[in-house]
């Protein structure tokens, strides 16, 4: 698995995840869906993720976005 897929899956996750609490458990769970939203929308213009870091720490293979 690359850096791409890695950040990729591990968004889509937490925005499945927090969509899903949002809804069924408490509605402050969508601030999670919105600052996953945000994050990602702010790592296409500045190429800075978070996730990506730990993912590299983690040492998982890089991919063609995130270096």
């Amino acid at each position: 698995m690359t850096l791409d897929a890695a950040v990729l899956r591990f968004a889509g996750f937490v925005v499945l995840a927090s969509a899903l609490l949002g809804y069924f458990v408490n509605p402050n769970w969508l601030f999670l869906t919105m600052f996953a939203g945000f994050n990602m929308l702010q790592s296409s213009f500045t190429g800075f993720c978070p996730a990506a870091m730990v993912f590299k720490k983690l040492g998982v293979r890089p991919g063609n976005a995130f270096r």
